[in-house]
C-alpha cells in the first residue's frame, strides 16, 4: 500500500512539502529521488523515524537502506557516534554486534526502539552494558529514568545485568 501511495504521490516529480508526507512512505523512495527536496542527511533522519519493520528485516531494500545511510554519514567502520545514532534511529536495528560494541553505548537508545534483535545483537547489547562504559554508566547507578530510556532492551539484559540494577 505504502508503496503504490509514494507512486501517486510521486506521479508528477517528487512534492517539494515530501517532508510533510508519513515517514513511512520514505522507505520506498531512493536519497537521490530525494535530493531535489533536501539533503541524503535530511532523508535519513526522516527515514530513521519510520517504521522500518514495515519491510521485512532480511529484505533488499531495508538492506540497501542501511548501506546507504551509512555511506552518506560517511561512517568509514562500525564505530557509530551519537549524532549519527539519532540520525539512523530505527535504521540502525539493522546493524550487526560489531557495530553495537564498537559504538560503545551511543546505539542503545535507538536500539531500544527495534521491534526484535538478532541474538548477535542481543549479545553485543549485553556485552556494552556489562561494561559499563555507556553514557547510562553501570547498571548499579541506573535509576528509573535510565530504565525507561531502555525500556525495550530491558527482555534483553538478562539476569546477569537485572541483578546489578538498584531497586
Amino acid at each position: 500500500q505504502l508503496s503504490c501511495l509514494l507512486k501517486m504521490v510521486t506521479l508528477h516529480g517528487i512534492p517539494k512539502d515530501l517532508d510533510s508526507y508519513p515517514k513511512d512512505l520514505l522507505l520506498f523512495l531512493s536519497p537521490s529521488d530525494y535530493a531535489a527536496t533536501g539533503s541524503c542527511g535530511q532523508f535519513f533522519r526522516n527515514v530513521g523515524t519510520a517504521n522500518v519493520d514495515v519491510l521485512p528485516r532480511e529484505s533488499p531494500r531495508r538492506r540497501r537502506l542501511l548501506l546507504e545511510a551509512l555511506a552518506c554519514l560517511k561512517i568509514p567502520g562500525t564505530r557509530i557516534n551519537a549524532e549519527n545514532a539519532e540520525i539512523l534511529g530505527r535504521l540502525g536495528c539493522g546493524l550487526g554486534g560489531e557495530y553495537i560494541r564498537s559504538s560503545a553505548g551511543t546505539l542503545l537508545k535507538e536500539l531500544s526502539q527495534c521491534g526484535s534483535l538478532l541474538p548477535d545483537q542481543e549479545e553485543a547489547i549485553r556485552d556494552v552494558i556489562s561494561s559499563g562504559n555507556t553514557t547510562f554508566g553501570p547498571p548499579a547507578g541506573w535509576s528509573a529514568f535510565t530504565l525507561r530510556e531502555l525500556s525495550g532492551l530491558i527482555p534483553v539484559f538478562g539476569h546477569g545485568i537485572l541483578r546489578h540494577i538498584p531497586k
